[in-house]
Parts: structure tokens; sequence; C-alpha cells
């Protein structure tokens, strides 16, 4: 470490520090060493290469930035890692340690599993049924009936509820059964801080002794590629041993971008079930169950007004009717469509005024927006003028209809759903990087929803 180099390199922690969480600053960045300097590639020792991957997602551009600001010439970081991963992973594969019987007690208890998310408690309707009948034969039948299983869909519609009721079911089946429940986002960090600690053995013994793995929300596995290596063994050490994989996203397997073609292929080998937006009916029968559970009473004109008016997700359903029965209760007045359209109107979108949202009057509102006419935003051109436009469009047909990723590009001009998905990834980055952009996509979408 030469003394240039780690002033920098103090310099630049001093400025990124301002805009990072303390404990992001201190899991990320405290860890790294500064090196050397040479011409302009300014060299840093990182633990291992998730640190890498990191990095290059979230701050390197930061970073060289605030380095060549700092000494007036442009500069590129390279990377020394401590821990050679590849070579940590070879050897845990051959040195993996048995849980102690306490530790896997713990590990795969009941008690990981919501008790009001069983199959007796899911309400089946149209948009949900043949996730739940797959769900259901894998719980009957682990490992054989569908592996994996890929259930996917939006925000707050029953996946997790049909995660939890696999769960219950498998382990009333046999109680004996090493059934885990874990977020995609809890199994990365389980991960690296196994790799810190040099655990790594413990870790590929935990979830390689598994009868079946339940995870959720994929999609948040992250790009890095060794993280996705660790996953792509673990997954194939359990479905060669035939054990029950089941896995949720918020897209289909090909959609998502972040995942790499042969995880997308395996995702695929299996079933995938999608869960869509519950009808009507399903929203009524939802809020019935709900209201039997919580042992209240809601007259059937509220429970129809509430169904009718608040259709995105299970989750805001039972939210509206929870803030409609808590106002009933805390002000002591009776529950009536009157007063609880006056309680919902922050969240009811008013459909009898409301001109619903087509892509074709995305079009026209982000055409307006940018001076060009939509037969702009439809064409082959290139330039930047028109590619940004369109990029912006199609990701708010994705963003705000129910149209599909191949439906959205046959609109724009005959364009291939990889095109759209790209589209969506970059205007993503785009909102969380230039808070400007932001605020001008706000506006879009305020006009496109007037």
């Amino acid at each position: 470490m030469d003394k240039m180099s780690q002033e920098l390199w103090e310099n630049c922690l001093e400025i990124i520090k301002k805009d990072l969480p303390e404990k992001t600053f201190d899991l990320w960045i405290k860890p790294i060493k500064a090196i050397s300097i040479t011409d302009d590639k300014f060299l840093i020792e990182v633990p291992n290469k998730f640190f890498i991957d990191w990095l290059k997602l979230n701050l390197q551009n930061t970073i060289e930035k605030e380095l060549s600001k700092q000494i007036n010439k442009s500069i590129f970081l390279e990377y020394s890692v401590i821990l050679n991963l590849d070579e940590i992973l070879r050897k845990t594969e051959q040195t993996i340690d048995p849980l102690q019987p306490a530790e896997v007690e713990t590990i795969f208890s009941d008690n990981q599993f919501n008790p009001k998310y069983t199959f007796e408690k899911f309400i089946v309707g149209s948009s949900n049924k043949f996730a739940q009948a797959a769900a259901m034969a894998v719980a009957d039948t682990p490992g054989k009936a569908y592996n994996p299983l890929f259930i996917y869909g939006g925000v707050g519609l029953g996946k997790t509820h049909l995660f939890h009721a696999i769960g219950h079911k498998m382990k009333q089946t046999n109680s004996n059964a090493k059934v885990l429940y874990i977020t995609c986002e809890r199994f990365v960090n389980e991960m690296i801080s196994s790799l810190s600690k040099g655990t790594m053995s413990q870790f590929h013994q935990k979830y390689r002794s598994l009868d079946a793995l339940l995870i959720d929300d994929i999609q948040f596995l992250g790009k890095g590629e060794h993280i996705q290596e660790v996953f792509h063994h673990t997954f194939n050490a359990l479905y060669d041993a035939g054990k029950q994989i089941v896995i949720s996203a918020d897209s289909a397997p090909k959609e998502i971008l972040t995942i790499q073609d042969r995880l997308k292929s395996r995702f695929e080998w299996g079933l995938v079930a999608d869960i869509l937006q519950p009808d009507l009916e399903t929203r009524i029968a939802i809020l019935r169950s709900k209201i039997i559970d919580e042992r209240i009473h809601v007259p059937e004109d509220v429970i129809l007004f509430i169904a009718s008016h608040i259709k995105a997700n299970i989750r805001e359903l039972e939210g509206a009717l929870i803030k409609i029965v808590a106002h009933s209760y805390l002000t002591g007045s009776q529950i009536s469509v009157d007063r609880s359209q006056e309680i919902l109107k922050d969240i009811i979108k008013q459909e009898v005024n409301e001109t619903p949202i087509t892509i074709e009057k995305i079009q026209k509102i982000v055409a307006k927006h940018y001076n060009l006419d939509v037969k702009d935003l439809k064409s082959k051109k290139r330039t930047d003028a028109i590619a940004q436009p369109r990029q912006i469009a199609m990701y708010l047909a994705r963003k705000l209809t129910e149209s599909s990723t191949i439906e959205i590009g046959e609109i724009f001009g005959g364009r291939d759903h990889t095109t759209v998905l790209y589209a969506y990834d970059k205007v993503e980055k785009m909102l969380i990087k230039d808070p400007v952009f932001s605020s001008s996509l706000s506006k879009i979408i305020k006009d496109i929803k007037s």
C-alpha cells in the first residue's frame, strides 16, 4: 500500500460515505484496501469476488469519477482478491461438515411457516387455480409431480401464501421432512456471511441436506456471477437427489434479465405457473373469508364496494377492509358504502370517470411530451431523440397495463420481447440514478392517468 493511493482512497471515501447508508458502507466499503496507483489504474484489494460483482453494479462508476476528479485525469479500478472464491467453493465441496441435531431442528422447524397460510385458507379463483393445483400436487408428492415448480406474479397476489401452504402440508405428511422457506435476499446474505466467516461447508451442508427448498423472489438473486454459481450448484445438487424445489418471482423465468440463461433454463424444467390479479368473484370471496376469520360484521353492499374498487392485489384488498373496520371501531360509527368511500378516497380509483390506460394512450402522451409523432416510437429509427422516449413508452406500457412483453413489442413496430425487457431495465436504472428524470417521468404518468 503506497501513501498516495491511501490518501486518495480516504478522500474518496469521505465523499461517497455521505450518500450511502451506514450499514452498506460498513459491509461493502470498509473492508476494501487501497494498494497502488499506476498510470490510469487504481488497484484495490477486496475480500472476495462478491465485492467485485457488487461494486461493478453499484459504485464502480462513482468511485472512478471521484478518484479521477481528485487527480484531474481518468482513473479506472482494478481488483485484487484476498480470498480465491473458486478455491473456497472447491474445498468446501469436499469437506462438508454435518449439522448438529439441535441446529437441524431449529432450521427446519414448523415455526417458519405462517399458521394462517394454509391450503384450506387459500381462496381459489380463475386467476390462481392453476398455481394452487400445482402447489398442492407438489406438496402431496414432493420431487415427483413438478420439479422445480416456478410460480410468478405481481406483489400481494398469494405466492408467499402458497409457499407456506406447501411447507405446512409437507410437514404434516412427514414431520421429519427438512423443508426450508427462505427469501432470496436472505439466501444471498447468508451466503455472503458464510464466505466472510469461512463457513461455506456448513452452508452447503444445510442446503444440500434439504428435502424441499422453497425460495421466494428469485429475481433478487442479483447479477453477480459467483452468487449465481453457488445457487446453480445448490439447485443441481437438490434436483439430482430428487428433492423438491419451489421458486417464485415477479416475472416468468425468461423475463428476468438478471438471471443467467442456464438458470432460466433449469427453472423451466418442471412447471411454470402464473398468478394473475383476482377477478371480482374471487375478491369478494377473499373479503368474506377475512371477515369470518376476524369475526366481524360487514354489510354485503360494502363488501361489493371494496371488491369493485380495489383490484390490484390481495394485500391492498384486505388492507382496505381493515381500514374501514378500524375506523368504525375507533369512531363508533356504522359501516356503510358512503363512509367507506370517504375512508378510502385516497386509494380508490374512481373508475366511472377514469379512462382505461392503453398502450396507444401511453404512446400518444409520451410522443407529445417529447415533441414526436407516435409513428416515430414505432419506427426503426435509433437516434437518442427517439430511442429514449420509445424505451420510456415501453417501460410505462409494461408498468401501467396488463399487456405482455410480446404484445408490447408487437405494438411498438413488431419488436422482440427482449427489446421491451431491455427498455424496462434501462429506465428502472435511470430512475434510481437521475432525480430529474424521475420527476419528468412522474409528470408523464400523471398525464397518462388524468
